[in-house]
């Protein structure tokens, strides 16, 4: 049997994160005869996290909370379990920030497959030391690997011939999800069923949540936002967006998981994407899979699904936002029917697994 060991995460199931997201829905696809060694950060686990998956090992690790800090103190550790631990004969490392110790496993021997989410330099959140140390990251990670796989298509294409020759686009996934009628969330946060715009993700500033506040404030025909996702570090970009909340129309529900956000999802009247950064918004096909009417940000990911033209605004740009909401407010529509077969998890982890399977055989 092989072994795959996973780094680069804090952890799942039930913790915020893209990342974490993607990897609590493609591990437990993968085939029995492969054993996972996922290796978490103890200070994010919850009472979620005690859930056993049949060929899924947790390694739980010391970390820290300190931007800047806790990826590379986390990796660290991880790399130094890997080397005196029941050796795997591959491990999987999400991102380019842990993928600095990716010559030290080469060294060891070890096969490494990296997936690259998101140019991590671009968030607004790092210093320009930080980000000089992340594209340094970057760039080792793309020379080292053995095999790269991006989410996002358009960032593959910025790179050389010899780094897309070993690397693949496998977009995020969802799962099939059905609506349900139940809203006894939305009665416990006081939100008005259907007459709500709806965003969600971490409280970080590549979100750009500001212009869907901002906009929604000029926006009589607006009742109420509800943002869903809770600070990773400090609160100062929350405080910051209940500033800007004028008009107090917006609801937060902090971390939302589960029955929660499947409710959020089903009664809301429209989704909106308001990134500045993404690599694979994984929020935009969840809204999509509950076919939300969508208005997105005019940014290189959200054009990795196909969506009609009117329904993009100018990236940092409220005005814009409340334009493009207005307009469709104005219409009818209140579901729609994407084509998502593409995106389905178990579809996304074959095509992952099958990535270790050619480089181990």
């Amino acid at each position: 049997m092989k072994t795959i060991a996973v780094i680069g995460t804090r952890g799942f199931p039930g913790i915020q994160g893209g990342v974490e997201m993607h990897c609590e829905n493609i591990y437990p696809f993968f085939s029995s005869d492969v054993r996972l060694r996922v290796y978490r950060r103890k200070p994010y686990l919850t009472e979620y996290s005690d859930k056993q998956y049949p060929n899924i090992e947790f390694i739980d690790l010391p970390s820290t909370r300190i931007k800047g800090l806790e990826a590379v103190l986390h990796t660290f550790l991880c790399v130094m379990h890997i080397l005196f631990h029941r050796k795997p004969q591959a491990v999987h490392v999400h991102n380019i920030g842990p993928g600095m110790f990716i010559p030290l496993l080469r060294l060891m021997g070890r096969k490494v497959v990296m997936t690259y989410h998101s140019a991590n330099y671009e968030h607004a959140k790092w210093g320009t030391l930080a980000r000089l140390l992340l594209r340094l990251c970057e760039s080792i990670s793309l020379r080292w690997s053995h095999r790269i796989i991006f989410v996002n298509k358009f960032q593959m294409q910025k790179y050389s011939t010899r780094v897309q020759k070993k690397s693949v686009y496998i977009p995020n996934g969802i799962h099939r999800v059905t609506r349900t009628e139940s809203v006894t969330f939305l009665e416990q946060q006081g939100i008005e069923r259907g007459e709500y715009l709806l965003g969600v993700g971490r409280l970080t500033p590549e979100k750009g949540f500001e212009y869907l506040v901002q906009a929604a404030s000029n926006l009589p025909e607006v009742k109420q936002v509800v943002i869903a996702g809770s600070s990773d570090h400090d609160t100062s970009y929350l405080e910051q967006l209940k500033e800007l909340d004028v008009a107090h129309k917006v609801i937060f529900t902090g971390y939302t998981t589960g029955e929660d956000l499947r409710q959020l999802y089903s009664h809301a009247r429209m989704f909106v994407l308001s990134s500045v950064v993404e690599g694979f918004p994984l929020v935009l096909l969840e809204a999509m899979s509950y076919g939300l009417p969508l208005v997105v940000s005019d940014i290189p990911a959200s054009h990795l699904v196909e969506l009609p033209h009117d329904r993009y605004f100018d990236c940092r740009n409220a005005q814009s936002l409340a334009r493009v909401v207005r307009a469709h407010l104005t219409t009818s529509e209140k579901q729609h029917d994407y084509e998502l077969a593409e995106y389905e998890w178990p579809l996304i982890a074959h095509r992952t697994q099958s990535v270790f399977s050619q480089l181990l055989s």
